[in-house]
């Protein structure tokens, strides 16, 4: 990596390193290899989307995972956040693929869709953004142009320009 960092010119190991995809209207030539990206590319109005990675909470029932209701807690019931039943006996005898059963929760690769840019503070280098935000506090996450917008948005984009 020191290597990698040194023939772009950087000055050194930096917390991410991040390729980043250009949308079709976007010329190759306006970027160098190894150019920081700031928050001079987005203003205030603007629609965006943000991908990171979601908060891991280990292994988890369904109750938690899934929602489901759970059985009866009192009168002898002894099924109270359990699973039940979770495929039929003799056809089609195993339980289908992709069903939905406890395990591992969270840690997942999401991408809000058109969240707004409410303030851009260029000498802090930070986006205001209105809306939830994938991920742990501190955790990172890629800020990109929206790719998808309802007409109503893309009205609502051009009157705040």
């Amino acid at each position: 990596m020191a290597g990698l960092y040194k023939k772009a010119g950087m000055p050194g190991a930096m917390r991410a390193l991040r390729e980043i995809r250009l949308q079709k209207t976007e010329a190759v030539s306006a970027y160098q290899v190894g150019q920081t990206l700031t928050v001079d590319l987005f203003s205030p109005g603007e629609f965006v989307d943000v991908v990171g990675v979601t908060k891991g909470k280990g292994f988890a029932g369904g109750v938690k995972r899934y929602g489901w209701s759970g059985g009866d807690a009192s009168h002898g019931s002894m099924f109270h956040r359990r699973p039940g039943s979770i495929g039929a006996s003799s056809d089609p005898s195993r339980v289908w693929p992709g069903h939905h059963l406890p395990g591992r929760m969270g840690g997942d690769r999401r991408t809000v869709l058109n969240l707004v840019v409410a303030r851009v503070l260029p000498e802090q280098n930070l986006i205001l953004l209105r809306g939830a935000v994938p991920g742990a506090i501190g955790g990172l996450v890629v800020i990109r142009k929206s790719v998808k917008q309802t007409k109503a948005q893309q009205q609502k984009a051009r009157e705040t320009k």
